[in-house]
């Protein structure tokens, strides 16, 4: 039997819309936040999209004027008018105000423990 992808999703995904920025190889663009776990984001793919897949992007999401999540992904998946990437690397105060966002927006305390076991698993 084939698994659907989101029955192996181990994160769940919370929709929100921040400010968001992608950069790559000096090109930097705005673009609309669908939603984001602890392992990766969605965003939709801006109309003039120039990225390469195979190199690394910079991601930058303000949650507000003081706290910002910067982490380096890479591009996993574009269909239907959006990019998938997965997280290579996240500093720590950005995993900091990564995991309090998820903490907040989960509202069940077990959940995001069993969510940062498998993040340290993988």
């Amino acid at each position: 039997m084939t698994e659907h992808p989101s029955e192996r999703r181990r994160f769940r995904r919370i929709a929100f819309d921040a400010k968001t920025e992608i950069r790559q190889n000096g090109w930097d663009f705005p673009v609309k936040l669908v939603d984001l776990s602890l392992k990766g984001l969605l965003v939709e793919r801006p109309e003039d999209w120039k990225g390469n897949k195979a190199l690394p992007f910079d991601i930058d999401i303000r949650l507000d004027p003081k706290a910002h999540i910067k982490m380096q992904v890479r591009l996993t998946h574009e269909e239907k008018g959006q990019l998938g990437f997965v997280c290579q690397h996240i500093d720590l105060d950005s995993i900091s105000h990564l995991r309090r966002f998820v903490e907040l927006n989960l509202g069940d305390e077990d959940e995001l423990h069993r969510e940062l076991a498998t993040l340290l698993e993988i």
